[in-house]
């Protein structure tokens, strides 16, 4: 069964908000074994939200569209969806009462615009909403069926869960999809391709594919079968294949984030660590404490920006800040042992680089040194980042977590 997700709301268009409803739907699809070849997103506007539903159903067993239901002008996707089926709006006088007793439970008065919610698509059948004011509509046309949900993700869900998905497993017989994501640190995303290439060319059920970010690749596995069980059954043998060639990079699965999994490396190794930053002004201070528990492993990170606070806060030298410079393996190795003595810590690690526009004591921007260090010893890391400012921070973080684990496996 093909499916196709449609938002509509010009303020998605406009960034304003996320379409965050697409990737919850597709999600749920999936756990249903409905394949998602499509999204759009269109504006407020009936013709082109029309020429939106046509489009899908011409190629979709399934379209699902959310947001436009609701009472004011700009609410078009009734219309919308009319004119795309060839259907005229009638008027529900039993959902006129459904309101009408909805709000008169909330002790509200019913505004007069409320009643274009009763409007229905002839031949469609609505969904009354528990959550919210505004019915679903589920209309039929040549073998597509097409629903048509709020776009509050609440009400969304509510749809979604006790209309949609239920009646779409019936019609999709026993069968499901199942996903697997390894996740790998600190080798390219074309390194990973060429370890995995054969697998990647001969894979049919599961596929792979890959998902890359700043310093790291996952890896996802997507297999299809009657059950859960089976699908997961017809991944295991290739995951054991994959995690074979990836070794250590890999550092977990699925949801795993790189620097939950060095809290827990940090607990089980009853280790605390502090950190030292320049370009990343609290970066990975921040993203090391985004994870619950934080305090259990983390002391503290000290933001030393300027040469006088290197000096001043972690005792860099002089010498160190006048010769080879603020930017240098130098001065990173004296950060991550200065961070370490100010917060008692048995592991420092620091953070030094050019963030950018303008180069640095001429080291172009991009330039990014990492050290860690303590009773494992001390290692450093050097590493020209590509993009942006903000892309340069991101990479200077992420270094920083891959260093410290190479470091915390070694211990």
């Amino acid at each position: 069964m093909r499916a196709e997700i449609i938002g509509i709301g010009t303020e998605i268009l406009l960034g304003q908000i996320a379409n965050t409803n697409a990737q919850e739907i597709s999600e749920r699809l999936a756990e249903t074994g409905v394949d998602v070849l499509h999204h759009q997103v269109v504006g407020d506007n009936v013709e082109r939200i029309a020429e939106a539903f046509t489009q899908a159903m011409e190629r979709a067993d399934v379209v699902i569209a959310t947001g436009g239901l609701g009472p004011t002008g700009d609410d078009i996707t009734r219309q919308g969806l009319a004119a795309a089926t060839g259907a005229t709006l009638a008027y529900h006088h039993e959902i006129e009462g459904f309101l009408r007793e909805k709000f008169a439970r909330l002790g509200r008065e019913m505004p007069e615009s409320n009643l274009v919610q009763a409007e229905v698509p002839t031949g469609a059948r609505y969904i009354l909403p528990d959550r919210g004011t505004a019915p679903g509509l589920v209309v039929e046309r040549d073998g597509v069926r097409v629903y048509a949900v709020p776009g509050v993700p609440a009400e969304m869900r509510e749809m979604l869960q006790g209309t949609i998905l239920p009646e779409l497993r019936e019609l999709a017989g026993e069968q499901t999809i199942a996903s697997r994501v390894i996740r790998a640190a600190g080798v390219p995303e074309a390194r990973v391709a060429e370890l995995l290439e054969d697998l990647f060319a001969a894979s049919r059920n599961p596929t792979i594919a890959y998902l890359a970010s700043a310093g790291e690749v996952r890896v996802r596995l997507t297999a299809k079968a009657a059950s859960r069980d089976e699908a997961e059954k017809l991944i295991a043998p290739v995951e054991e294949e994959i995690l074979g060639r990836l070794g250590d990079a890999v550092f977990g699965f699925d949801d795993d984030l790189l620097e939950a999994v060095l809290g827990r490396m940090l607990s089980d190794l009853g280790l605390r660590l502090a950190c030292a930053e320049s370009l990343t002004g609290g970066a990975l201070g921040a993203r090391l404490t985004d994870v619950p528990g934080a305090s259990l492993t983390f002391a503290g990170s000290a933001v030393v920006y300027t040469n006088e606070a290197k000096r001043d806060v972690l005792g860099v030298s002089p010498r160190t800040l006048e010769g080879p410079g603020a930017v240098s393996e130098e001065c990173a190795r004296e950060m991550a042992r200065g961070a370490r003595r100010l917060y008692g810590a048995e592991v420092g690690l620091a953070l030094t680089g050019v963030a950018g526009p303008d180069e640095q004591e001429g080291k172009p921007a991009g330039t990014i040194w990492a050290a860690v260090t303590g009773e494992g010893g001390e290692r450093a890391h050097h590493l020209l980042a590509p993009g942006g400012r903000d892309d340069v921070r991101r990479w200077a973080v992420q270094a920083a977590l891959i260093l410290l684990r190479r470091y915390l496996m070694d211990v």
